[in-house]
């Protein structure tokens, strides 16, 4: 069996074929699946998914996208849903310089407040990091006592940048992007990620594997990337889908 531990299904994008996607995928070998928020009411909508089907689980956060619109009200509102019995992380939340949608000194400032959460609420954290890897980790380790419990999400730099996470206790996900032709560098630090520190996403509905890339994505399409990443790293399939798991298992504390 497969985890996907970072997806939105809660999206419009599947609005109208939500339960069959989801059935696709548990048919396919994706029996558990974390539903991830960006935002108050985005997070209200991961949860109510989360509670209608007992193989998907959530979590809340604000994107870094949208730190900008996170108000101390908001903010006191989303951290009651932390506590809910099908949150298992707060996320996803970090540092997007690349797009810059929200000021960086805003993302850092509500970056803080989610790392404070971690601290009060002993759950692991969904972090978003783009084109902004040194701020993150200063910020990290600043605030935070290592081993932390957590996650680093769709993974998009080098080796050695992983190995910084690894050191302070992060699991590193991997995405469909590590299947694109250009990412040959990502492709090594996927090869050198240790088996027990590496999850499997699909971030649906964006980022489709290669093979399917420009279309929607879902979680069914985790197997394909799943198969990638075991021949990439010469494992067999069945080995490193049980080992995955087991690291999503662990990580967001699942039944």
């Amino acid at each position: 069996m497969l985890t996907d531990t970072h997806l939105h299904l809660h999206f419009s994008q599947y609005d109208l074929d939500r339960d069959e996607v989801i059935r696709r995928a548990i048919a396919g070998g994706v029996g558990l699946m974390i539903n991830v928020g960006t935002d108050l009411e985005d997070s209200r909508k991961a949860v109510q998914v989360a509670e209608t089907y007992p193989e998907v689980y959530a979590a809340v956060g604000y994107h870094p996208h949208e730190s900008k619109n996170a108000s101390r009200e908001a903010l006191a509102e989303l951290e009651k849903l932390v506590a809910h019995p099908r949150v298992v992380g707060v996320g996803e939340v970090g540092l997007d310089y690349f797009h810059n949608h929200s000021p960086q000194e805003t993302q850092r400032e509500i970056f803080r407040v989610f790392l404070s959460w971690y601290r009060r609420h002993q759950k692991p954290i969904i972090l978003h990091c783009r084109e902004a890897y040194e701020d993150m980790l200063r910020l990290l380790k600043d605030e935070l006592e290592p081993p932390c419990r957590g996650v680093i999400h769709c993974y998009s730099s080098d080796s050695e940048m992983m190995f910084k996470f690894l050191e302070l206790g992060f699991y590193v996900a991997f995405g469909g992007a590590l299947t694109y032709k250009k990412n040959e560098t990502l492709r090594e630090a996927c090869r050198q990620c240790p088996l027990d520190r590496l999850l499997i996403e699909t971030d649906a509905p964006y980022l489709a594997p290669q093979l399917r890339r420009g279309e929607r994505n879902e979680p069914l399409f985790l197997v394909e990337t799943a198969k990638f990443i075991a021949s990439l790293r010469g494992c067999d399939p069945e080995k490193l889908f049980t080992e995955t798991t087991a690291n999503a298992r662990s990580v967001f504390d699942l039944c």
